[in-house]
């Protein structure tokens, strides 16, 4: 794709959304189902089913995905996309680019040891690299952009509004 054909792709959705802007109202949705008699769930994700379970620094043994990892694997997911789209869109030319996320957390708040430890990344640093021949204004535009428009970091930014629910099945 180009910039002439991602332009022709999302006119008539932008022209949509303004129009109707409950139509720009997207739902998305992830399901996990446990694993009987482990410590692990089965993901359905768009690339396949793949199993989750405990880090090694809580008591797994590495063979399965990681859900923290698997945040910031969206959180880059989400980056790279909109900074091809968003340097498309501007008619930026990018000979390669990486983006990678890092984060750290204390095993001890999930592990219940320590009260006071918090449960989840404390922090998350994004970085990219990026062959361009654009100017560092340019640059710092582009990255900028990305980061106003990618879902993923904005949510994590300024949290939703969660809520938590439980159903009792009968059977199986």
């Amino acid at each position: 794709m180009d910039q002439a054909g991602l332009r022709a792709r999302q006119a008539p959705l932008k022209e949509r959304y303004r129009a109707d802007p409950a139509a720009a109202v997207s739902a998305s949705r992830a399901e996990a189902r446990l694993v009987a008699g482990e410590v692990a769930c089965r993901v359905a994700t768009h690339g396949g089913e793949i199993q989750a379970g405990l880090h090694q620094a809580t008591g797994g043994d590495g063979s399965e995905a990681c859900s923290g990892d698997m945040l910031l694997e969206a959180l880059v997911a989400c980056a790279g996309v909109t900074l091809a789209a968003v340097a498309m869109a501007s008619g930026v030319t990018l000979r390669a680019a990486r983006v990678i996320a890092e984060g750290s957390w204390d095993a001890r708040g999930t592990l219940g040891i320590d009260r006071a430890a918090p449960v989840g990344l404390k922090d998350i640093a994004l970085r990219f690299e990026i062959d361009t021949d654009a100017d560092e204004r340019t640059l710092a535009r582009l990255i900028e952009t990305t980061e106003r428009y990618c879902v993923v970091f904005q949510t994590l930014r300024q949290p939703p509004v969660l809520s938590c629910s439980y159903h009792r099945r009968e059977g199986g």
